[in-house]
């Protein structure tokens, strides 16, 4: 957070706001940091220019100069959308709790963002990289075994490092997920991705885990593992493997959507099994595979 907004002082409303969120949609750390520092900012600022002491009292006026301001400061489209999104909430919180006549940001215009489409690999590249951990050693299958689900599955990382023995069902072959929002999902593991699970399991954790414990990829420590961690071993492989893109553990995510969509997955299944609330969120999946079929009718047609 900006070291000066730490010095800031939330009002009452602002922190009864943010401990709603908590409670009722079970957001991650990161998302309530991030909203946390969106408020904390737009107050802090709305009191040192003398516009409002607190959030509930700023006008449009008011947040259209913030706004303004922060235009000039060049802040990022993806940033100023999400700084109008954590507003837009606030007040549309206290509107349901009849505290306020209006919503003061009922003018302001969503900056509009340019699709970005998600860094994905082709399989031979997945392959590429899911063979290089040396499965003769405990860390190296239990590597291979989280690249083969995590490629299988589509899960998050979070999802990944959070799993616990009980989440997963090898003799039905699925995995159970807790989401975003806390919310379920059941999830097909190939049948590649279950042998190379299964010999993780039998072969490998035990050793991982000689005290005992219920997570199903501990560290070298018999710990749940860090995002870092993960996040660094796939930078690792990556270089092995030779793949010279940035990759990190949701461009495997990706390449579990842009590959299912790719060979004709209905946009509907891929949707529940990567645990998106909402169809318009997948079908930049859609987008990939048309980005992808216009680059090989370019290399390959003779008037591409």
């Amino acid at each position: 957070m900006d070291r000066n907004a730490a010095n800031h002082t939330l009002s009452v409303e602002v922190t009864e706001y943010l401990d709603t969120l908590w409670l009722q949609r079970g957001l991650s750390e990161n998302t309530l940091a991030a909203y946390r520092r969106d408020l904390t900012l737009t107050e802090q600022w709305l009191a040192e220019t003398g516009r409002a002491v607190r959030l509930l009292d700023a006008s449009s006026t008011d947040l259209d100069a913030y706004n303004a301001m922060r235009s000039k400061q060049r802040v990022a489209r993806r940033s100023a959308a999400r700084w109008l999104s954590t507003v837009r909430g606030f007040y549309r919180h206290l509107l349901a709790q009849q505290r306020l006549p209006e919503d003061p940001t009922q003018h302001l215009e969503h900056p509009k963002l340019a699709r970005e489409l998600p860094t994905s690999l082709g399989t031979g590249d997945v392959e590429s990289l899911l063979a290089v951990p040396n499965v003769n050693t405990a860390l190296g299958l239990r590597d291979r075994a989280m690249l083969e689900l995590l490629y299988a599955t589509g899960l998050r990382i979070s999802e990944l490092i959070t799993l616990q023995m009980i989440n997963i069902n090898l003799r039905q072959g699925v995995v159970r997920v807790v989401g975003k929002g806390n919310k379920e999902r059941l999830v097909p593991i190939g049948e590649t991705a279950l042998d190379w699970l299964q010999r993780y399991i039998q072969d490998a954790r035990q050793q991982l885990l000689p005290a005992g414990g219920s997570v199903l990829f501990p560290s070298r420590l018999g710990r749940t593992m860090t995002r870092q961690t993960f996040w660094h071993a796939i930078k690792r492989y990556a270089v092995a493997a030779g793949i010279n893109k940035d990759i990190s553990p949701h461009t495997l995510r990706h390449a579990f959507a842009t590959h299912l969509v790719d060979n004709g997955a209905d946009l509907r299944a891929v949707q529940m099994m990567l645990g998106h609330s909402d169809l318009s969120t997948t079908q930049i999946y859609t987008h990939v595979a048309r980005q992808r079929l216009q680059a090989l009718l370019r290399e390959h047609h003779p008037r591409g």
